[in-house]
């Protein structure tokens, strides 16, 4: 998806969520986390688009997006009367030579983090519960997001690529905030 248009999709989708728990529960308290944080990552990446900074503000919107599917998947968010978009289809936006170092430092980087934050979790709830089974959800999507970031880039698709690892860490990110994983190292790549 063209990066602007990831923006304005990511920001179309936090004015339409609503908050599913009930106002006053710790779940609202968390839900309210969780779309907060989304939103700072949309309003993040448009600082960086507005200033050009292209490569930041794709890894941004990506990363609020995993923010916000990871709400939506947990019932802590809902798009009343719709799915939720897709920010990988549409036109792939290719970013111009000027911008090839800083993205091919960014994806590299990415990949490693996301790598890592992958085996920096454990799942935080009793085993046979339904808080352990989204937890191994959670990891899964992190895992698949960093496996197919890395086919990505090893077929050359550097944007595409960067986006799947920041979303894939967004995910990883909300479920360590919400008490699904437990960090059992690199406590720096979350925001707790």
């Amino acid at each position: 998806m063209l990066i602007g248009a990831c923006g304005t999709l990511l920001s179309r989708e936090l004015d339409a969520v609503a908050m599913a728990p009930p106002e006053g529960t710790p779940l609202a308290a968390l839900a309210g986390t969780t779309k907060g944080m989304a939103r700072a990552y949309a309003d993040d990446g448009a600082t960086f688009f507005a200033g050009g900074d292209l490569v930041n503000a794709l890894a941004a919107y990506y990363y609020g997006f995993g923010w916000l599917h990871f709400g939506l998947a947990y019932g802590l968010l809902s798009l009343p009367g719709k799915k939720p978009a897709c920010p990988f289809g549409g036109s792939k936006e290719a970013l111009s030579p000027a911008h090839a170092a800083q993205l091919d430092e960014k994806t590299r980087r990415y990949a490693r983090l996301l790598d890592t934050a992958c085996t920096s979790v454990a799942t935080a709830p009793e085993p046979e519960t339904a808080g352990a089974w989204f937890a191994r959800r959670v990891i899964l999507v992190g895992t698949c997001y960093a496996r197919g970031g890395r086919c990505s880039l090893a077929g050359g698709a550097e944007e595409e690529a960067l986006g799947r690892f920041s979303y894939g860490h967004g995910w990883l990110d909300a479920g360590a905030r919400a008490g699904l994983l437990t960090v059992t190292g690199n406590r720096e790549l979350f925001t707790l």
